[in-house]
């Protein structure tokens, strides 16, 4: 009988009690790692959520021109932060606009390309007002026809 005793261990019994804690242990990583991975709408992992226009102007100290119509505009989170609006407005009240809304900042450029009929770039050393939570500004027009202007609008972090 003692023979048959020696080759028996008592592993059957410890073994679970061992594997317990790391079972417990693997599913709360699991949990963690599932958990992080699923933002509500997704602007943490860069996707672009729709927000408010008058959220993604003012980011930029920017409101909507009482002539314009606002649409498409979107947020990204990443390391940076970035709001983006589109605007159809007289062509006539773009100039005026960008000059109530940035008077400390230089003269938009013109000239065509990647810029289009007007571009402005503004940063808190060039005239951003102090209210914008963005560290850069940038839009960008094209006039659509005689009458019309598309603004793209773009405040972000860096």
């Amino acid at each position: 009988m003692q023979a048959a005793d020696r080759g028996h261990t008592r592993w059957g019994i410890v073994l679970p009690f061992l594997a317990l804690p790391v079972v417990v242990l693997g599913v709360l990583i699991a949990g963690l790692f599932l958990w992080a991975w699923s933002d509500d709408d997704g602007t943490r992992s860069g996707a672009a959520a729709t927000v408010p226009c008058t959220e993604a102007l003012a980011f930029g100290a920017a409101e909507r021109p009482p002539t314009a119509r606002a649409h498409d505009c979107t947020v990204q989170r990443g390391i940076d932060t970035s709001y983006a609006a589109v605007l159809r407005m007289p062509r006539e009240d773009v100039r005026d606009w960008l000059r109530r809304t940035y008077p400390d900042a230089p003269e938009p450029r013109t000239g065509g390309g990647v810029c289009g009929a007007l571009c402005l770039d503004v940063t808190h050393e060039d005239g951003l007002p102090s209210t914008a939570e963005a560290h850069v500004v940038q839009v960008r027009v094209e006039y659509e026809n005689a009458e019309t202007a598309l603004v793209r609008f773009s405040a972000f972090t860096m």
